[in-house]
């Protein structure tokens, strides 16, 4: 399975200067219980944007185009195909950012998990790629309000691609 997994602002604003637009605790806390014991493939500006580095007990993979990149922690594939290509088709693979590689794995996803952030930022300079919606069926929601560990309205929305558009 190859999933997306992303929070997103009503404009598709997913981050402004390597740093998340909104801090919500339950979005933190379904991102590490979906993609722990999994494989996360990131690019290498999201890969130095994690407070601590590489994710525990996940297998980190980054992408990068330098020859002599290495990542504490993490292997290192200069292409989105290399890093596919080195999994294993019964592996579960999530895409964790940036811009580019969700756009670049947008076509080869089977699911999305998406965080719709109920907010549009004063400033953002990387956005989630258009969703083409007749490729995706909504699979499940969970509405949260804004509370002391969340600091605006979000829904999280599990998507599955479409039969005929896999």
């Amino acid at each position: 399975m190859l999933a997306i997994i992303c929070a997103l602002a009503r404009n598709r604003a997913i981050g402004y200067n390597n740093k998340l637009l909104y801090y919500l605790s339950a979005d933190l806390k379904r991102f590490k219980s979906l993609t722990t014991g999994h494989t996360i493939i990131m690019g290498r500006r999201t890969f130095e944007s994690l407070p601590k580095g590489a994710l525990p007990n996940r297998r980190n993979i980054v992408l990068s185009r330098r020859k002599d990149a290495a990542f504490e922690g993490a292997e290192v594939f200069a292409s989105l195909d290399d890093a596919l290509a080195a999994t294993q088709p019964d592996e579960d693979v999530f895409i964790i950012g940036g811009e580019s590689v969700y756009a670049e794995a947008m076509p080869r996803a089977d699911r999305l998990y998406l965080t719709h952030v109920e907010a549009t930022p004063e400033a953002a300079d990387a956005f989630f790629p258009e969703i083409n919606e007749a490729d995706w069926s909504l699979q499940h929601t969970e509405h949260h309000d804004a509370d002391e560990k969340n600091v605006v309205p979000f829904t999280f929305a599990d998507y599955l691609r479409q039969g005929e558009n896999r």
